[in-house]
């Protein structure tokens, strides 16, 4: 009987695969969960398998490595897929692969199987992530091979008697630790507003305090490292940014995806450390960068957000870009201040030893340390290319500037 390993959620798909794969492959199950933290019971999880018919089962706690090798190199990149989504489902992905590679190596198995549809883009995404950590697994995808829908997964469960807390018209849910994601069921009637069920993690709008709550977040080589002057985790962090963001509703997102099998999708994310974090960090890299530097930085993030949606986390591209984005994280330490109220996070101060404001250079309330009538000679230079074009092209005589006059342009035309 050959062994093959399972992504295992607990959750109606990978439930029922556990029995497919025995009936259909005659297959020893290795049943794998993986905690990102989504703060499940990982012990009920495990049971579940067990009772299903898993050979195996294994749970692995990975929030923290989640948070500083996945999370962070994404929040460096201030990663939004479509400039909305903060991709905490991507970004798990190839973290899941990576354990899931593992446990095979460890038990002998050479084939992995999980429970994607052939139509989202989370098979891309393991798929391509094992195709690199080992070229030499085989991968099984019943849901995709079967053409599985919901409905026939409840008539088999319920045939072979496998628990499941799911109706036809639930919501298909994914959460880990960077954000929660809701799609199916009422969710695809796109003109329509979801309907509160689907979220849990953020209060509604109407439901949010009628008060704003202030934050403090340091940062230090654009890790955060504190909240509200108190060190903390970087899980612990972020967990209480989802908490206090969530209150303030905080991280609502209802959006159109262009997936990368080419559907159009409507998801429901729930992301308020996510959003609160990257607007922070990027309001401080606004303060210690040079103009070149976050100029170019947002074509660097498009494609680093791109990259981890489309299943290219270990791809040569996205960590030469990583190298780029760590790089420039060396001067972003610092405070960020920001006020939570009625579903917006607005930065509302910051402060940086490295930052590159000066106020007696910015001032207007005196000349202070800038050299206002140098002013005079950098505009002529740097117009003098649009100058020069004018008089070529326009028929414009020069002004009387010296040492640029129709003799002297002609000669160097």
């Amino acid at each position: 009987m050959e062994k093959v390993v399972l992504a295992y959620s607990g959750g109606l798909d990978t439930s029922v695969l556990i029995a497919m794969l025995r009936e259909k492959y005659n297959a020893q199950v290795i049943a794998v969960t993986i905690d990102l933290g989504q703060h499940e019971d990982l012990d009920a999880i495990k049971k579940k398998a067990l009772s299903i018919g898993a050979a195996e089962a294994h749970t692995i706690s990975a929030s923290d490595e989640f948070a500083t090798e996945y999370i962070i190199p994404a929040l460096h990149a201030n990663a939004l897929y479509e400039g909305a989504y903060p991709l905490a489902t991507a970004l798990g992905r190839p973290l899941i692969a990576k354990k899931l590679v593992e446990i095979a190596r460890a038990s002998g198995a050479s084939t992995i199987a999980h429970g994607c549809t052939g139509k989202g883009n989370d098979q891309v995404r393991i798929e391509a992530a094992l195709a690199y950590l080992d070229p030499s697994i085989t991968v099984l995808a019943p849901v995709r091979e079967y053409s599985l829908t919901r409905a026939c997964e409840l008539e088999y469960a319920k045939k072979h008697n496998i628990p499941v807390e799911v109706s036809a018209s639930s919501f298909s849910i994914d959460e880990n630790l960077w954000g929660r994601s809701a799609e199916c069921g009422a969710l695809e009637n796109e003109d329509q507003e979801p309907p509160e069920q689907a979220f849990a993690w953020t209060q509604s709008l109407l439901s949010s305090p009628n008060y704003s709550a202030y934050c403090e977040i340091t940062f230090r080589g654009g890790v955060p490292v504190e909240l509200n002057g108190k060190p903390m985790s970087l899980v612990a962090l972020i967990q209480e940014l989802n908490r206090i963001g969530g209150v303030h509703s905080i991280g609502r997102i209802d959006h159109i995806e262009s997936r990368l099998i080419g559907i159009k999708s409507r998801e429901v994310y729930e992301a308020p450390a996510a959003q609160i974090l990257i607007k922070a960090h990027q309001d401080l890299e606004k303060l210690v960068l040079t103009r070149d530097v976050l100029h170019f930085k947002p074509i660097i993030e498009q494609t680093f957000a791109d990259l981890i949606y489309n299943g290219l986390w270990y791809s040569p591209l996205r960590q030469a870009l990583s190298d780029f984005t760590s790089t420039v994280q060396q001067p972003v330490t610092g405070l960020v201040k920001m006020r939570l109220f009625k579903g917006t996070a607005m930065v509302i101060g910051r402060q940086a030893e490295k930052g590159l404001y000066i106020k007696d250079l910015a001032t207007y309330e005196s000349a202070g340390e800038f050299d206002t009538p140098a002013a005079k000679g950098f505009i002529e230079i740097w117009s003098l290319p649009y100058k020069v074009f004018s008089i070529k092209n326009n028929g414009h005589k020069p002004s009387t500037v010296p040492n640029i006059s129709v003799s002297t342009v002609n000669k160097g035309a």
